[in-house]
């Protein structure tokens, strides 16, 4: 893929997910259908529930838009096999249950916000036959589901062209070779060729999507961290583990450092409405963002690491997080300050003269002094400014770079920056 077609994607920083299907209805997740061995019989007479009349793909492409998102991605198809669109191949649809092309509305609502169309579908699927399970134990099968498998794809992207990002998901129990992914993909690009393709098909992609984690690929290439909004993809109702405001924005500040991005997924209720919660949220950082999103938009790379020195590197304080402390752009630095330290703020490691320091939400300045590496700030107020998070923009005289390592001082000869052994923590 060129660097033209991607080049949207590396910048973007921010995405919704959206998962949504049967499986919202009891509200027990969207594996529910292989975790408690529902028959086909009983998924078809779960779908004469679905009911979508709280779904509203214009608010949820406008709530995206408004949170500061550039892209939308939503499950057109789970492994369960129920499709949210018209299609002439399956009754097993939104359309024949509901008389609602959802993932029509979904496009057409995003291109109305002017967000990027990403559309998620599974290569797995439950409850047609043959299925996987069939395709491995037989020849037969396997030549049926793969052309089913094809046949799918082929009227998705045709259906709804163009998109900018073909989601695959639901690999299992296939590698490339069986998924047949090169053919695939030139199938898929034959119809249109600047789309993108993650890497779920068993082949690389044109990006990388670490789940429940933000971890940049190494080597660096495009990637997005897939991260739900409590403990499941898809609603479940006893679930109310919702992550902060902070909280999602120490993920954009991990994203912004690795210049990647961040896909944060909602899972609306059977109806379709989304939780309030994710709402609240959302429009919060939203907030956050029109303050201080200079410090994650077209941001350099600036990561840092356990056992070889990057450049340029970054690093850790107290103040932040171990992966989002700091995001560079250019001669500029900008200090995530998550957790408040009162009066008196220490920057060390610093390889440059740091010529102003000011509150990026506000643009007033800030006072410091500066010694060799350590940079003092002072006179700060006792409570953030920033109820969220408060970022510092630090204008540099050079492009910045930041290390300390785990000594007192920088050793004059070649090192780890921190545990020379393999570490058994989570950074």
């Amino acid at each position: 893929m060129s660097q033209k077609h991607v080049d949207w994607f590396v910048k973007a920083r921010f995405g919704l997910f959206v998962h949504y299907g049967l499986y919202s209805i009891p509200g027990r997740g969207e594996w529910m259908m292989n975790r408690e061995r529902l028959s086909r019989d009983e998924m078809r007479a779960l779908a004469k529930q679905f009911n979508p009349v709280n779904f509203d793909a214009d608010f949820i492409c406008d709530l995206a838009a408004r949170s500061g998102m550039r892209y939308v991605t939503l499950t057109t198809m789970h492994h369960d096999g129920f499709r949210l669109y018209d299609t002439a191949l399956s009754d097993f649809n939104s359309m024949h249950y509901a008389k609602r092309d959802l993932v029509a509305e979904f496009v057409e609502a995003a291109r109305k916000h002017g967000l990027r169309v990403s559309l998620y579908h599974s290569l797995n699927n439950w409850t047609d036959t043959p299925d996987a399970v069939d395709a491995l134990e037989s020849k037969d099968a396997y030549e049926a589901f793969i052309g089913n498998t094809f046949a799918r794809l082929k009227e998705l992207v045709t259906r709804f062209n163009p998109i900018d990002v073909l989601w695959y998901d639901g690999w299992w129990p296939f590698s490339a070779t069986e998924w047949q992914a090169e053919k695939m993909n030139a199938m898929v690009r034959q119809i249109q060729p600047h789309i993108l393709f993650n890497g779920r098909n068993g082949l690389p992609g044109d990006f990388g999507t670490p789940e429940g984690h933000m971890s940049a690929p190494t080597p660096w290439r495009p990637w997005e961290g897939c991260i739900t909004f409590n403990d499941h993809w898809s609603y479940h109702r006893g679930d109310h583990h919702w992550k902060g405001t902070d909280e999602v924005v120490s993920l954009l500040g991990s994203a912004a450092a690795a210049c990647g991005n961040l896909l944060l997924n909602i899972g609306p209720r059977g109806d379709g409405s989304v939780p309030v919660e994710s709402v609240e949220i959302l429009e919060r950082v939203g907030r956050w963002m029109e303050r201080n999103g200079e410090a994650v938009r077209d941001t350099d790379l600036f990561t840092w690491g356990l056992m070889d020195r990057k450049a340029p590197s970054s690093e850790w304080t107290h103040q932040g997080t171990f992966t989002a402390s700091f995001t560079r752009k250019g001669k500029n630095l900008y200090h995530f300050v998550r957790y408040w330290p009162g009066p008196r703020l220490v920057v060390a490691g610093l390889n440059t003269v740091v010529e102003r320091i000011s509150f990026l939400h506000s643009g007033k300045p800030v006072a410091f002094t500066q010694q060799g590496d350590k940079v003092v700030i002072t006179d700060l107020p006792e409570a953030a400014p920033d109820a969220v998070c408060t970022v510092l923009k630090i204008v540099c005289r050079d492009v910045p770079e930041l290390y300390l390592t785990g000594g007192m001082r920088v050793p004059q000869v070649a090192h780890p920056p921190y545990d020379p052994c393999q570490s058994d923590m989570q950074h």
